[in-house]
């Protein structure tokens, strides 16, 4: 019930751009790809043919309409959730539901992130102890950063948006883009 109503405003926003109703539209989205059917309003696993939680419908759907209209081709720019509309105020949350998980799990062995490799579709990157740049959707990439502890600090991760993602998704769906993304590692 929660999502109801921004999910019946994606399917309208969707529904509105003209594609083809009674043809399936697949979107990859990290190691799935999803099936979207527009007429009968439903979004389906294609790896285990169950419909998507809500939450991953309405960025499925995001992602989709902005697709159809053209995706802007990713800038190399990397920012940080801060940098975006509300980001500061909303970094606690953010830091808590995004970051803090990924420290927990790996801020003692941060090579062992490169385990994720396998999983899902990323590729290593420069910086910190461990850097990898996740292909969350295509022409969505995340740099996810970590440091281990040393004698002076505690471990510390931080996530990087390319700056073209401010053109695909608002602000809150940065933030569920980058829990799933947290779960997943």
């Amino acid at each position: 019930m929660g999502y109801e109503a921004a999910l019946n405003k994606a399917w309208e926003d969707l529904s509105n751009l003209n594609p083809n109703p009674a043809k399936n539209l697949l979107v990859k989205f990290l190691a799935d790809g999803y099936s979207i059917n527009i007429r009968e309003r439903k979004v389906l696993s294609s790896s285990c043919n169950i419909p998507a939680k809500d939450f991953v419908s309405i960025l499925l759907l995001h992602y989709l309409a902005q697709k159809l209209k053209g995706l802007p081709a990713p800038s190399g720019r990397w920012l940080t959730f801060r940098e975006f509309p509300g980001g500061q105020g909303y970094y606690e949350a953010f830091h808590r539901r995004c970051i803090k998980p990924i420290v927990r799990k790996y801020g003692k062995n941060p090579d062992a992130l490169k385990d994720i490799l396998c999983r899902l579709p990323a590729r290593q990157s420069d910086g910190g102890d461990a850097s990898l740049i996740i292909e969350a959707f295509i022409d969505v990439p995340v740099l996810v950063k970590l440091w281990k502890q040393d004698t002076e600090f505690a471990p510390d991760a931080n996530m990087y948006f390319d700056s073209s993602i401010k053109n695909i998704f608002c602000t809150e769906d940065i933030v569920v883009l980058a829990q799933i993304i947290a779960s997943q590692l």
